[in-house]
């Protein structure tokens, strides 16, 4: 046997990769379950988004190798996707990266900073692959810490407190997952100054901004910030295109080509039909969101339903795709409590704990489930 190599000594298995084998094997043996625990929409995109990728299919470049910085009329779209919705102006010939999925971008810009050794802040709780990523590349995850207290949002002046020289690299998630706090201006200027102070390079994950919310808000916002900071955004949870893997990367030109870098050897650009139907997708109308947000407003609502027969408390104000719930105090593991409303009422919800330490105590609710589902779940809870 070969061995395998000792970074991935330093990571796990995504934890819904295996606990998704689990509730699979459950559904394959006739148990109903029924799935609130992933962020995938269900829903179609738009039907001008699946023509396009049609017609597509029939141009002489569709099923020839693509550039590695995608189509100039993607970059154009995203470009002007940019200022319609966030007034910011990039220019698409290098502030501008398409991308398989902000996923992918995560280990692009991981690999375009960090060297063996670096540190980079994650929050916690906050998305799993930003660790994971960092010990594959042999960097060090710095946990900070948010806390329902202070709105999940940093305390900069305690991180400050500790040596932050071998800092590369703060991820921020706003508005965030899994919590659906929000940011507003004044307080990415915060995280702007923090990481000019300390010559950080801070990354925005930003996918949740069009999801029942109507602040529209990017990190570029923030007045010269450009050199200091990079965004990713997706298509995937507010067009619904989850699996076709689009998302991009903005900020200057200096970061974006570093990036490239990267990128350039380790894919051979996006399929030609993909990223028509994404500039398809990037030139709808606001009326798209305010379409989709009317069906996950009511979902929501029941979602709200179903935590208060748990006995959850939660906080209506919150943002993106999820329900980010606390567990009443005396339950002392999400896990155990996630495995038997598993067993016993056959539903999945994911536990705050695969988000971090602080996400014990609570469970995550996504909307991704048609509402009659979500009624079928309140009924099978007995108090």
């Amino acid at each position: 046997m070969i061995d395998q190599s000792r970074r991935l000594n330093s990571v796990e298995e995504y934890y819904f990769s295996k606990k998704l084998r689990e509730v699979s094997k459950m559904v394959q043996n006739g148990e109903p379950i029924i799935n609130m625990g992933v962020g995938s929409p269900d829903l179609f995109p738009s039907k001008n988004v699946i023509n396009e990728i049609k017609s597509s299919l029939t141009n002489p470049s569709a099923h020839k190798y693509q550039s590695y910085q995608g189509l100039p009329e993607l970059r154009e779209a995203i470009s002007q996707f940019y200022k319609k919705f966030f007034c910011i102006n990039l220019n698409p010939l290098n502030e501008v990266l398409p991308l398989m999925g902000s996923k992918e971008g995560i280990m692009h810009i991981s690999l375009a900073f960090l060297n063996a050794g670096d540190e980079v802040l994650i929050p916690n709780p906050g998305y799993p692959t930003y660790s994971s990523v960092t010990k594959l590349v042999e960097a060090s995850p710095v946990f900070y810490d948010l806390n329902s207290e202070n709105n999940w949002f940093p305390n900069l002046s305690d991180i400050e407190k500790r040596d932050l020289s071998k800092v590369k690299i703060m991820w921020i998630n706003y508005p965030h997952m899994p919590t659906g706090a929000s940011a507003d201006l004044s307080k990415f200027e915060e995280l702007v100054k923090f990481a000019k102070r300390n010559n950080i390079l801070l990354v925005n994950d930003n996918p949740y901004s069009f999801i029942l919310n109507d602040n529209f808000l990017s990190l570029l916002s923030v007045k010269n910030s450009k050199n200091y900071v990079l965004e990713l955004n997706s298509l995937s949870k507010s067009f619904n295109m989850s699996g076709w893997r689009v998302g991009m990367l903005v900020g200057s030109s200096k970061n974006i080509e570093k990036v490239l870098k990267v990128k350039s050897n380790m894919d051979s650009g996006m399929f030609y039909g993909i990223q028509k139907g994404a500039i398809s997708a990037l030139n709808l109308d606001s009326s798209w969101f305010e379409d989709l947000n009317k069906i996950y407003s009511e979902r929501r609502k029941l979602i709200w339903k179903l935590a208060e027969k748990l006995n959850c408390s939660f906080d209506k104000s919150s943002k993106g795709l999820f329900v980010w719930a606390k567990l009443p105090d005396n339950i002392k593991s999400s896990e155990k409590f996630i495995d038997k409303i598993l067993n016993e009422n056959k539903i999945f919800i994911a536990p705050g704990t695969i988000f971090g330490s602080n996400g014990e105590g609570y469970i995550r609710f996504s909307l991704c489930i048609d509402e009659y589902k979500i009624e079928e779940a309140i009924n099978r809870i007995e108090l």
